[in-house]
């Protein structure tokens, strides 16, 4: 009774189902992408869904990540993923990984599954996993999401190029801002990760045409969809004619990150608590924020001056040139960026906000709003 609407579709039948549920599908990430993922490929009755996350539930989560729910927030999501998941369909083996995916670990857990997912949110786990899942010769379901926009592709050994074809190399570190700085819609990954589900069930079932060798984009604004052609490029270092790549790497270093390229420049970083007793001396301070004016609107630090980074490099005769300047973002992920090019300007006293003003929102007035 279950699965009495898959044994009606003749593509799926008897064998189909029970084909999924000899099933296996590994999904690294249980946030935006993966939680429809995950529903869907319980209730479909996958036999064995795996989990890779280290993350706990945060309440900004709950606009998207629909696995979890409030009882949660502050507990790791994978005990929730876990409870969810087994209440849906008790019939399915959930299969937990409380760590970070890594050089290290991800062959081991990968090696496990018939298909892996790609749920991440950072370019660094999305080439790992890639590769991994090309080492292994596992089909690896991608898909990204950010503001309005989100894309998915299959990327299969034998079958089509890999995510290197597509992206031979990352962006330098900070210039595209994740979903926490830039923000995402929340039903947005609800369709990518469905199409994710979708593909990673036809793979199983051996039915159908897969998306590998081809990206669809999806455009929530015009609730449009467009498809590329992908093919795989002779000088991958992965897939290529000749590659260079024939194990894990250290992939933090391959993406720049850890460097010190989204860090402030050495000794011009300041706690919120410094900040507080400046002002409070009354010394020659002046508060800049880089933030967008819609976040400003949700909440700002009495007395900065709005300047949105993109837009500082043609307002800088804006900035006093006497006082000290103490940048600040949300986070204190975009401030930095501003830090550099002021003081690259001449305006040495200029320092950046650490934690930006969530910081002092949560250190020194709890009254703002946050999010």
């Amino acid at each position: 009774m279950r699965y009495s609407r898959h044994l009606l579709l003749p593509e799926v039948g008897m064998r189909g189902q029970e084909r999924l549920k000899k099933g296996s599908v590994l999904l690294v990430g249980a946030g935006g992408l993966g939680s429809p993922a995950a529903l869907y490929l319980a209730a479909a009755g996958v036999g064995r869904i795996g989990l890779v996350d280290f993350d706990l539930v945060d309440e900004s989560n709950l606009q998207r990540q629909i696995l979890h729910d409030t009882r949660w927030i502050g507990k790791p999501k994978l005990d929730s993923a876990a409870d969810r998941l087994r209440a849906l369909n008790p019939q399915v083996e959930v299969v937990l990984f409380p760590e970070r995916l890594s050089a290290e670990n991800a062959l081991s857990i990968l090696g496990g599954f018939d298909v892996v997912l790609d749920g991440t949110d950072n370019f660094a786990t999305r080439y790992l996993t890639n590769d991994a899942g090309f080492l292994l010769g596992k089909p690896n379901v991608y898909g990204s999401i950010f503001r309005f926009e989100g894309q998915v592709s299959v990327f299969w050994p034998g079958k089509g190029p890999c995510y290197r074809c597509l992206y031979p190399q990352p962006p330098p570190a900070g210039l595209v801002p994740s979903c926490a700085e830039g923000g995402v819609l929340g039903v947005l990954p609800g369709v990518i990760g469905s199409l994710q589900a979708t593909e990673a069930i036809k793979i199983l079932l051996g039915i159908g045409r897969s998306l590998a060798g081809r990206l669809v984009l999806y455009d929530a604004l015009d609730l449009s969809f467009r498809e590329l052609t992908l093919r795989r490029d002779p000088a991958c270092p992965l897939c290529g004619e000749n590659p260079t790549i024939t194990g894990l790497i250290d992939y933090d270093e391959f993406c720049g990150l850890g460097r010190g390229e989204e860090s402030a420049p050495e000794g011009s970083e300041v706690s919120v608590a410094v900040l507080k007793e400046w002002l409070d001396r009354g010394e020659n301070v002046r508060v800049l924020d880089v933030r967008e004016p819609h976040e400003a609107e949700i909440c700002s630090i009495a007395g900065a001056r709005l300047i949105p980074l993109a837009s500082l490099p043609e307002r800088l005769h804006e900035i006093d040139q006497v006082a000290t300047i103490v940048v600040h973002c949300r986070t204190g992920t975009r401030s930095p960026r501003a830090v550099r090019l002021l003081r690259q300007a001449g305006l040495s006293r200029t320092y950046n906000l650490k934690g930006g003003i969530l910081a002092w929102a949560r250190d020194v007035d709890p009254s703002l709003a946050t999010y």
